[in-house]
């Protein structure tokens, strides 16, 4: 065993949804002006966190999730992306009931208190999913609704599906600046390393 902190592992990623660029010209000639147009505002840099409600290593990533936040607030967006696995059977409805939250306002408040209580939803499944919108003040029976009128299935199927497409095999898994970090293989290091690319990225913005 290696004394030093094992190194998050990274891959490329590449994706058809992100990161793409428009063609730009035109066949009429563009008269020059005497001054270059002002920049326009920095565009925050986006961070897709692969996340499962039902998996301790997500809860784990809370706190660098919150410190995150807390270092740079709203230049940086932390994008929630479904990734319910197979061996938790919950995790599907789980993964509904967050999009329910954060279409009414208030998604990642959600997906804390319920990573907060894993065992929980684990023990209770569904029932519990609706407690904790309630506990929230959030319209706990449009919650039960949307639970079984499917509403969101979609949504968390085409998350999932993209994810396997880039390479996503667990979770916390984040996606920045075209690089794949496994969380659910090891955390060490990982918001070191956020925080890198999210600095490189900030800083070509200037």
């Amino acid at each position: 065993m290696s004394d030093s902190p094992p190194t998050p592992s990274a891959s490329p990623v590449s994706s058809g949804s992100t990161g793409s660029t428009a063609a730009t010209g035109s066949s009429s000639p563009v008269a020059p002006t005497s001054a270059a147009p002002a920049p326009g505002p920095a565009r925050a840099v986006v961070l897709d966190v692969w996340c499962e409600l039902q998996c301790p290593d997500c809860r784990g990533a809370l706190d660098d999730l919150r410190a995150l936040r807390d270092r740079y607030g709203d230049r940086l967006e932390l994008r929630l992306r479904h990734f319910p696995l197979e061996k938790h059977k919950h995790a599907f409805a789980a993964a509904q009931a967050a999009e329910e939250a954060l279409e009414q306002g208030q998604g990642w408040s959600y997906v804390e208190a319920v990573l907060g209580r894993v065992e929980e939803l684990d023990r209770r499944g569904e029932p519990f999913l609706v407690e904790v919108a309630d506990e929230l003040g959030l319209d706990a029976e449009e919650f039960d609704t949307a639970l079984i009128d499917g509403r969101h299935i979609l949504i968390v199927d085409a998350d999932q599906a993209e994810g396997k497409a880039i390479g996503v095999t667990g979770t916390p898994t984040y996606v920045i600046g075209g690089e794949r970090l496994d969380g659910g293989k090891t955390q060490e290091g990982l918001r070191r390393r956020i925080e890198e690319i999210t600095d490189r990225l900030l800083s070509e913005q200037a």
